[in-house]
């Protein structure tokens, strides 16, 4: 179960099941939970805990110091949940003030060099598409997709079920639902696609139609858009939820 050409401390907790191979190094605080599987050449090593069934490709890199010149020393944590897939050279890196966390959910799928800075707090069910980068301190909603080449900038939030189009530069908040695409990227239209994999109902598919021409055609200003989509429109829980999101924005939506 674990080659014997591994490196592991022998303070790191190692859960049952788990397929160790060649080469890899594991550090003093982290704490493995059953099943996960490490192809080769995988360092895992900072205050990282990982849940069960994690599988992990040869060299990914996870739980190691922020690159952020911010970081000043302590203990910072990578929280990692269970059955999410990592794949060749995909880097996470740990937070950087004493105390803080990344924090990645489960069941999600980064593809080979994608990247997760410090302090990002990520959802389920994401996917992270080769060389597709977080900054630092964004948050990723679930079901959300980045796809290939594309960057978020740091503060950022990515919306539920909203997808990233390729070599995207993202420089505000993607709304949920929603399709975003371009540099600086822009809101297009709404995921379609997406909401139908989710199980979303065409009637509710249709209201946020609406609410997208409102809020991203209609030239007005995003507290007037808010206040007719609260207006005119049925309420349903995803709806609200682009309401809120949209309210509480701090960078601002991608118009």
């Amino acid at each position: 179960m674990i080659h014997p050409t591994a490196v592991i401390h022998r303070r790191a907790e190692i859960g049952a099941d788990c397929l160790i191979g060649p080469y890899c190094v594991i550090g003093e605080n982290v704490s493995l939970g059953s099943g996960c599987r490490l192809h080769s050449h995988v360092v895992i090593d900072g205050h990282t805990r990982l849940g069960r069934g994690n599988e992990i490709f040869p060299f990914a890199s996870i739980g190691l110091k922020t690159q952020d010149l911010k970081w000043k020393g302590g203990v910072t944590r990578t929280n990692i949940g269970e059955h999410n897939t990592f794949r060749e050279y995909v880097t996470v890196h740990s937070a950087t003030g004493d105390g803080e966390a990344t924090v990645i959910g489960s069941h999600n799928n980064f593809l080979a060099y994608s990247h997760v800075a410090h302090n990002v707090v990520l959802g389920d069910h994401v996917i992270i598409s080769n060389v597709g980068t977080l900054a630092g301190h964004v948050i990723v909603e679930d079901y959300a997709i980045l796809s290939g080449l594309a960057a978020v900038h740091q503060f950022c939030r990515v919306g539920k079920m909203s997808i990233i189009g390729g070599c995207s530069k993202v420089v505000q908040d993607v709304p949920p639902f929603m399709l975003a695409d371009g540099n600086p990227a822009e809101t297009r239209t709404i995921n379609k696609v997406g909401m139908e994999r989710n199980g979303v109902p065409d009637q509710t598919q249709g209201v946020l139609r609406q609410a997208f021409k409102i809020l991203f055609r209609e030239g007005l200003t995003i507290p007037n858009a808010l206040a007719r989509i609260e207006k005119e429109l049925p309420s349903s829980a995803e709806l609200q939820h682009l309401v809120q999101f949209a309210r509480t924005s701090e960078r601002g939506i991608s118009k």
